[in-house]
C-alpha cells in the first residue's frame, strides 16, 4: 500500500529540486503574491452622543461603544424605539465625533465635574439658569466659526476625554475580524462654509492618546490642521491622515484657488494637502459630490442626490462660480492644472463614501435606512418633518450614502490604513458593488476573462489610485475593469469610464465613456448615448425586479483619444438598475405620500479612485 504522506513528501522534495534547476513558472498560483485579494466595507464618518451637535439634536444615550457594537452586527434600540440591526456587519468603522467640546455636552448633562468645573461648563450652566438652552448649541456653532469668542476646554480635560475615546476604539478592535479606528472630526466653518475633515489614526491608544485632537478652536485654517498632523507623527512615530467631505456646501472653499487668508494657492499649500489628504469623501448624508449637472451638462447621470442651494450654515445662496471648487470631478481636473503650474497636485485624491450619521447607527441601504439624525429615524412623520425643526433640511432630502470600500491584504488597522494612503479604495452610495480597476500599457481584450486576471492586473499595470507615466510611443493606455453586483441587491446597468485631461493649450476637458453594459442595447450614433436600462420599480409596493440588468460586467477598454503629452486621469463609475429610494419604502410602509420633489427610484452607484497619467 502506498504511503500517501511519503508520496507527498517526495513530491515536495522533487519540486524543490525542479525549482532550483528550472526557470519555468510554477504549476500553481504563487503563494507569495502580495496584493490585496479582499474588499472591506466600512464607514469612516460616524457621530455619537460625544458630538455636541448630535447630542443637542437628541442623541443623548448612544455611545461610541454602541457604534462599534452595532457595526459588528449587534442589535440596538434606535431613538425612535425600534429595534435595528445590520443584515451584514461592517468590516471597519471610524467613530469621528467633533473635536470641539468632544463629549462635553454629555458629560455636562450627567454632572461630570471634569466638564462642569471648566469655564465653558460654568458658561453653559449660566445659559440653563437663564432658561436659554439654545445658547448651548450656539456655543458649539461658535467653536466652528469664531473660536476666539468661546471657552475651549483646558488641555488636561481634552487629554483625559481623548484618552477615553482612544481606549474605547482599542477595546473594540479585533484584528482579522473587525477594525475599530480612533478618529475625530475637525470642524471648521468659515462664514457658514464647510471645511470639515475627519482625522483617522493608524495607531492604538498608546500613540493616538499622546496628543489631544486639533479642533476648530485651535484654528479654522486647514494648513494648521495639516501641521498638527505632522507634529503628531513627529512626536509619536505614528501615522494619521485627514479626509475632507461635503465640498458641495463649502460655497467654493473646499477645492479653492485661494487659501483661507485670501492668498493664491502655492506649492507649499499643494504639498501639505497632497501629503495629508490622500482620499476624499465623495458621497454622504448631505448630498453626493461626484459631479454637478452645470459643470457636466453632457453627463445624464451627473444630477444625483444633488444639494446645491447654499452652504452648511445656510447663510449664503449658491452661485455658479463656486461649483467647480466643490465637486470631485472638477477638483480632479483642477489638480491637473495645479500640477502643471506648481509641480504638485493638491487634489490627487482617491474616492470613498461614508454616512456622516449623527445617531450612532450606520445604515446605508435604501430598504434599511434608519436616518442620520434622531429626528430622521423611521416613523410616519419622517417624510413630513425636517431635521432640527425645519431649521436645516427636510428629512426626505437626506441621502442614504454611503460605504468606503477598501482593497486590502487583511482586515487590520495597518492594512486598511495603508490601502487608504495608496488610494486603493472606492465609494458606493449604499450598496456593495464590487469593482476592480487596473490601468496599463499592454492589457489585451482577453486578459479580463482569465481566471488569474488579478495577477495580470498587478504585474502589468497599476490598480485604482495608481499612476501611469512615460507612455510608449504610439500606445494608448488600456484599462481592465470588472464589476459584480451586490449579492443582496440590484443588477448592474452599465460601467462608465470618466476621463479628465489638460490639453496643450492649458484647457481642461472631460468625457464620459460607456464601456460595458447589460443587454443588447447599442450606443446611438447621433447622440452618442446608450439607451436607458429600463425601470422595474413599483412605487405602490416599493419593490423592483432583477429582470433587467446583469450580475456582472467586465471589459478591457483603451482610450481612443489619448495624447501622450497631456496630463489625464481616469476613474470608473458603475451604475445599478433603478431601485426604490428610501422615501418610497417609507411611503409604502407607513402608508403616507411620497413628498413632492422626492425621487421615486434611484440608481445607486460606485465611484472608483482614479488612475492618473503624467507625461
Amino acid at each position: 500500500m502506498i504511503n500517501i504522506r511519503n508520496l507527498i513528501l517526495l513530491a515536495f522534495i522533487g519540486s524543490l529540486s525542479f525549482a532550483a534547476q528550472s526557470v519555468e513558472p510554477p504549476y500553481s498560483v504563487p503563494v507569495d503574491a502580495d496584493y490585496p485579494k479582499s474588499v472591506y466595507w466600512g464607514d469612516t464618518h460616524l457621530h455619537t452622543r460625544n458630538s455636541a451637535d448630535a447630542y443637542s439634536l437628541g442623541n443623548m444615550n448612544l455611545s461610541p461603544a454602541d457604534a462599534f457594537r452595532f457595526a459588528q452586527g449587534q442589535e440596538l434600540i434606535a431613538h425612535n424605539g425600534m429595534r435595528v440591526q445590520l443584515r451584514r456587519p461592517l468590516d471597519f468603522l471610524v467613530v469621528s465625533d467633533h473635536a470641539e467640546y468632544l463629549a462635553g455636552f454629555y458629560r455636562f448633562n450627567v454632572g461630570d465635574s471634569l466638564v462642569s468645573d471648566t469655564a465653558a461648563g460654568k458658561q453653559w450652566q449660566g445659559y440653563l439658569e437663564e432658561g436659554d438652552p439654545i445658547k448651548l448649541i450656539g456655543a458649539f456653532t461658535a467653536s466652528m466659526s469664531d473660536p476666539e469668542n468661546n471657552y475651549p476646554f483646558p488641555e488636561k480635560v481634552r487629554r483625559l476625554i481623548w484618552e477615553d475615546v482612544a481606549i474605547t476604539a482599542d477595546e473594540h478592535n479585533k484584528p482579522g475580524k473587525f477594525t475599530a479606528f480612533t478618529g475625530y472630526e475637525w470642524t471648521s466653518m468659515i462664514e457658514g462654509n464647510n471645511l470639515h475633515r475627519v482625522v483617522v489614526y493608524k495607531d492604538g491608544a498608546d500613540k493616538a492618546a499622546q496628543l489631544p485632537p486639533f479642533s476648530g478652536q485651535d484654528s479654522l485654517d486647514p494648513r494648521e490642521l495639516w501641521k498638527s498632523l505632522a507634529r503628531y507623527e513627529e512626536t509619536t512615530g505614528g501615522e494619521v491622515m485627514a479626509i475632507a467631505h461635503n465640498g458641495n456646501i463649502s460655497n467654493g472653499m473646499m477645492f479653492p484657488s485661494v487659501s483661507v487668508d485670501g492668498k493664491k494657492i502655492n506649492r507649499a499649500y499643494a504639498e501639505l494637502r497632497a501629503r495629508w489628504e490622500p482620499i476624499y469623501e465623495v458621497s454622504q448624508v448631505k448630498g453626493d459630490g461626484e459631479a454637478h449637472p452645470t459643470l457636466s451638462p453632457d453627463d445624464e447621470f451627473a444630477d444625483f442626490e444633488t444639494w446645491d442651494w447654499d452652504n452648511i450654515g445656510r447663510t449664503e445662496a449658491k452661485e455658479d462660480w463656486m461649483l467647480k471648487h466643490e465637486y470631485a470631478r472638477s477638483a480632479l481636473k483642477l489638480g491637473l492644472e495645479y500640477e502643471n503650474s506648481l509641480g504638485v497636485n493638491p487634489f490627487k485624491v482617491g474616492l470613498i463614501a461614508s454616512t456622516d450619521g449623527h445617531n450612532t447607527i450606520s445604515t446605508t441601504e435604501e430598504d434599511n435606512f434608519f436616518g442620520k439624525f434622531p429626528e430622521s429615524e423611521p416613523g410616519p412623520e419622517r417624510l413630513k418633518n425636517g431635521m432640527a425643526a425645519d431649521q436645516l433640511w427636510k428629512n426626505w432630502r437626506i441621502v442614504s450614502s454611503g460605504y468606503a470600500a477598501v482593497w486590502a491584504r487583511e482586515n487590520t488597522r495597518e492594512a486598511i490604513f495603508d490601502a487608504m494612503k495608496r488610494r486603493e479604495v472606492y465609494a458606493t452610495t449604499g450598496s456593495r458593488i464590487e469593482v476592480r480597476f487596473f490601468g496599463g500599457w499592454t492589457f489585451e481584450e482577453d486578459d479580463i476573462y482569465s481566471p488569474n486576471y488579478l495577477d495580470r492586473g498587478y504585474s502589468a499595470g497599476v490598480p485604482m489610485g495608481g499612476d501611469l507615466t512615460e507612455a510608449p510611443k504610439n500606445t494608448a493606455p488600456s484599462f481592465m475593469i470588472a464589476a459584480v453586483k451586490d449579492p443582496d441587491g440590484a443588477n448592474l446597468d452599465r460601467v462608465q469610464v470618466i476621463k479628465g485631461w489638460l490639453d496643450k493649450k492649458g484647457e481642461l476637458h472631460e468625457k464620459v465613456y460607456d464601456v460595458a453594459w447589460s443587454g443588447l442595447r447599442k450606443i446611438d450614433i447621433e447622440s452618442g448615448k446608450l439607451p436607458a436600462v429600463g425601470n422595474t420599480v413599483d412605487a405602490e409596493s416599493a419593490t423592483y425586479k432583477n429582470t433587467i440588468g446583469t450580475g456582472s460586467l467586465a471589459t478591457v477598454w483603451q482610450d481612443p483619444n489619448f495624447d501622450r503629452t497631456e496630463r489625464a486621469f481616469y476613474y470608473v463609475r458603475v451604475l445599478e438598475i433603478p431601485v426604490p429610494r428610501w422615501t418610497t419604502y417609507d411611503a409604502a410602509y407607513f402608508d403616507v405620500e411620497i413628498p413632492e420633489g422626492a425621487s421615486v427610484s434611484i440608481q445607486d452607484r460606485a465611484y472608483t479612485s482614479p488612475i492618473w497619467y503624467t507625461p
